[in-house]
């Protein structure tokens, strides 16, 4: 006879899902303690996002087919593979300031949601650049996570998408929220709440990549007038439009809010 915790019925069972939800919070804790992960900078973004060598490829192939609906969707497909460029160049940025970083334990490891699209961009970036990177996936029957360019042992798989998001908010210490669809404004806007609620007390610099989608599909201003959220909350977030200025802005940030009195304990 199998011991409890050795009978895969039972574990995959209703009566154990308390069971599964821990180890979904204890696994990934060893792991991240193994491997000294204690500080990550969290992409968000949109899992339908392409290169633009592909996006153009596809458009190509549209014109020549001379069906309106594909060209339709494939002229908006180039329009967002430059988000998936620029999340690439961003992360490689990011992660080659963060390996010439004096203090180990201090890396601000990119981290994306492990699937395709901006996720991928994200980690493909930071490969590129050398440097390890996390991808917190999630089971989905549409979407294949996991995407080739996580470094093999920080790749995850949650079932529990509120696990998953512990793991995003507990380790970020910034995070950039490229253009997305729904997961991506459940992500922000449970981010925003937590920081507006300071229900996560540490400072934590939010980026919305992209002026011209954000303008184009969020009016949070419109929220300030209408009195449903306070004046001052827009400025929970910066709004960048460039890797470098993105970058800037989190390195600037970064160091002013977790390097600087490490320095001074240095000297």
């Amino acid at each position: 006879m199998d011991k409890a915790y050795k009978n895969l019925d039972f574990l995959n069972s209703r009566d154990a899902r308390s069971l599964r939800i821990l180890a979904e919070y204890l696994e990934p804790q060893a792991r991240f303690r193994k491997y000294n992960v204690t500080d990550i900078v969290v992409f968000f973004g949109s899992a339908r996002a392409i290169p633009k060598d592909e996006a153009e490829t596809r458009l190509e192939a549209a014109e020549k087919a001379g069906d309106s609906k594909k060209l339709e969707r494939a002229r908006g497909e180039l329009d967002l593979a430059r988000y998936y460029d620029d999340a690439r160049e961003l992360s490689r940025m990011m992660t080659e300031w963060s390996k010439e970083l004096q203090f180990p334990d201090k890396r601000f490891i990119v981290c994306s949601g492990g699937g395709p699209g901006i996720m991928e961009a994200a980690n493909r970036g930071a490969s590129e650049a050398a440097g390890i990177s996390i991808g917190l996936g999630i089971s989905l029957p549409q979407e294949t996570t996991n995407n080739e360019y996580i470094t093999r042992e920080l790749g995850f798989e949650f079932h529990y998408f509120f696990m998953r998001k512990f793991w995003f908010v507990y380790l970020a210490k910034a995070v950039v929220v490229f253009p997305g669809g729904f997961g991506t404004m459940d992500e922000l806007f449970e981010l925003l709440t937590l920081v507006q609620t300071q229900k996560t007390g540490k400072k934590m610099p939010i980026v919305l990549y992209g002026d011209r989608f954000w303008d184009d599909v969020l009016n949070l201003e419109a929220l300030e007038r209408w009195g449903t959220i306070s004046p001052g909350d827009t400025d929970l977030f910066r709004v960048s439009s460039t890797p470098q200025d993105a970058f800037d802005y989190l390195k600037s940030e970064l160091t002013r809010l977790h390097l600087d009195d490490e320095e001074d304990d240095a000297t």
